[in-house]
């Protein structure tokens, strides 16, 4: 499966998340903070990255803009994971960079479905079995 870096403030949304990706074989990177997002996308190269909009301090607009611009990053798919629903909010994670959009709370349909679209889209190579890891603690 896929490395996928989640970034997201809140406890129980980050928890439950970890446990749908982690349940159909994701490797899950966490962070709870855009900067300290931006430095793990860099350094780890992930496949794919889960968004939070309202995250304390730089909010995922601004985060997602900085990681399109990087050379190194510009290639990851963000996904915008937000309580934001309105029609708005999904044009304004797009004009950010994001190539997708889901509403909270989630639905691991929906999640398993958009984070597949992007995955098979992506050219970087699957994980090797050593590397796949649930989420840490």
């Amino acid at each position: 499966m896929a490395k996928i870096l989640v970034i997201e403030d809140n406890p129980t949304n980050m928890k439950l998340t970890c446990f749908l990706l982690d349940n159909i074989g994701h490797k899950v990177l966490t962070t709870t903070d855009a900067e300290a997002g931006i430095a793990l996308a860099r350094n780890e190269n992930p496949q794919l990255i889960l968004m939070d909009i309202q995250l304390p301090g730089m909010n995922g607009f601004a985060a997602t803009t900085l990681l399109k611009k990087d050379s190194l990053t510009a290639h990851i798919p963000i996904i915008a994971v937000t309580a934001l629903a309105m029609k708005m909010d999904r044009e304004k994670s797009l004009v950010a960079g994001c190539d997708d959009y889901i509403a909270k709370p989630l639905r691991y349909k929906e999640l398993h479905e958009v984070i597949n679209k992007h995955l098979t889209q992506s050219t970087t190579p699957a994980l090797t079995a050593a590397e796949k890891k649930g989420c840490a603690e």
